[in-house]
């Protein structure tokens, strides 16, 4: 029987995977038909759950059931969060960012986002800071015109326009333009497999695990990310970070820290930024 059961999910995995590719929405137009949107995902979702496979398989099932239900916006890096260049720095404060950067490929941009010129993969630069100094003209020769992208292309379809175009990492933009994040493809990877690389919560960057059990967290972090890092369930069907969240259930931007319960969480507001919640410490206590 479990032979069988495996079989036919694998043809269904085959199948379904030849669906999105020709035509990506067809998962929520089939649960939309059958008017059980909730229901049906809930009945595979434990379908899968029941079956003997090995876990990285069952995560692959899982998150391609759930893949269709996301848009680019829900995944994006932030614009408040970009690192990237800008060619209105000076040379030596690139060159900096350059050498201590922790990312593959950077934006470059005059002054703001809106102004990206340019995607700069950081290894066709750096090879080059060793024989002398390293100008904008020739750092610019380096970069790749940008992608955009539109905020509520689906997950599936942007999977498959990175590989139609042979990117990595697009800016996502909203209905008038603006930059609003970018996405890359590792993102969308993860979305279906879990995180690729095996750090441990308290060497995530925007996460800081403390003695009581709580964890400081940067107020730009994605609520996903969060829940993917920790195993939590912040609700993630409105803001996606942890600020957007904390200004919702306030209704106000606060003058001082604060702390509030969200969906068995505490969450004390530690630091502002402007009218932005720079840190926040968050407590599971559900």
């Amino acid at each position: 029987m479990a032979a069988w059961l495996l079989l036919c999910l694998g043809i269904g995995l085959v199948v379904s995977l030849l669906l999105i590719r020709y035509n990506p929405r067809w998962l929520s137009r089939l649960a939309s038909q059958l008017g059980q949107r909730q229901v049906v995902r809930l009945w595979l979702g434990r379908l899968i759950g029941q079956l003997l496979l090995p876990p990285l398989h069952r995560r692959l099932l899982l998150g391609l059931l759930e893949l269709d239900r996301s848009t680019v916006n829900d995944i994006m890096i932030p614009r408040q969060a970009v690192s990237g260049i800008d060619l209105e720095d000076d040379i030596d404060a690139i060159v900096h960012a350059l050498r201590t950067t922790q990312h593959t490929r950077l934006p470059v941009y005059r002054g703001d986002l809106n102004q990206t010129v340019g995607i700069l993969h950081v290894r066709n630069a750096t090879r080059f800071l060793g024989r002398g100094a390293l100008s904008k003209a020739e750092l610019l020769q380096f970069a790749r015109a940008p992608y955009f992208l539109p905020e509520r292309t689906p997950l599936p379809t942007q999977l498959l326009e990175f590989q139609k175009h042979r990117r990595r990492l697009g800016l996502v933009v909203d209905e008038y333009g603006d930059v609003q994040g970018i996405v890359t493809l590792e993102a969308i990877l993860e979305e279906l497999v879990g995180e690729f690389t095996t750090r441990a919560a308290d060497r995530h960057p925007d996460i800081t695990r403390q003695p009581d059990g709580s964890c400081l967290i940067d107020g730009a972090a994605s609520l996903r990310t969060i829940n993917r890092t920790l195993g939590w369930s912040l609700p993630t069907d409105g803001p996606r970070t942890l600020n957007g969240l904390l200004l919702e259930q306030l209704e106000t931007i606060p003058e001082a820290p604060v702390g509030i319960a969200v969906a068995g969480y505490r969450i004390e507001v530690l630091q502002l930024r402007g009218h932005l919640i720079k840190s926040a410490k968050v407590l599971k206590i559900g």
